[in-house]
């Protein structure tokens, strides 16, 4: 099937332009951020970007700075066909356990998608459950373009939640580990205990 998309091969990594050519023309990258974390939810994006106009720059979020994360999530905004941002709750996360929470976030996301997916690229060892095509990638935001989208959308997002937590709940630190278990967020665990936004089923070790 020929999308007319052949000139925009260089512009994106090779696993989308594959897919493209093959007519799946609303490929899907799907990411969550949050997983490791001591607090906080966890929030998954799902981004279809627009062949035709991919913003420079899109890689795993983790090796950008905040600055250039907050300026490709607006360009990636603008830019791509759809996007979604979707999260599992803390009460969820102990609930249910953190991976089943973070995939429960990622199939939210999918689901509030103004346009419908034709292909899924998940980050991750394994497959979502769902019934559109799929492909599970191992560092799949350093792999695909829309994977590394995806990292980005749910990381800024997500970074300012942790923000206006700090804000809830100032000295913890929220702000700048975004809740890690960074020394700072353990020392306050130790001093101040815990708060309505940590994870009960995780345990630390307070310093």
């Amino acid at each position: 099937m020929n999308n007319g998309l052949g000139k925009t091969v260089a512009k994106s990594r090779r696993i989308e332009a594959a897919l493209w050519a093959q007519g799946y023309v609303h490929v899907c990258g799907v990411d969550e951020v949050g997983m490791g974390c001591l607090a906080g939810p966890v929030v998954a994006a799902a981004v279809i970007l627009n062949p035709l106009s991919i913003p420079k720059g899109i890689k795993d979020s983790k090796e950008l700075s905040a600055k250039k994360r907050e300026e490709l999530d607006t360009e990636i905004r603008t830019h791509a066909l759809a996007f979604a941002i979707a999260h599992a709750t803390v009460d969820e996360i102990d609930s249910i356990n953190i991976l089943q929470a973070s995939r429960l976030a990622m199939k939210r996301a999918i689901t509030q998608l103004s346009l419908p997916a034709h292909y899924l690229l998940i980050d991750g060892r394994f497959p979502l459950d769902h019934d559109l095509p799929q492909q599970a990638l191992i560092g799949g935001d350093g792999l695909s373009v829309s994977i590394g989208a995806a990292s980005i959308i749910a990381k800024v997002f997500r970074d300012r939640w942790m923000h206006d937590i700090d804000d809830e709940f100032p000295g913890y630190g929220f702000a700048s580990h975004k809740g890690y278990g960074s020394f700072e967020h353990r020392k306050a665990l130790g001093e101040k205990g815990s708060t309505p936004w940590h994870r009960k089923s995780f345990s630390w070790t307070p310093v």
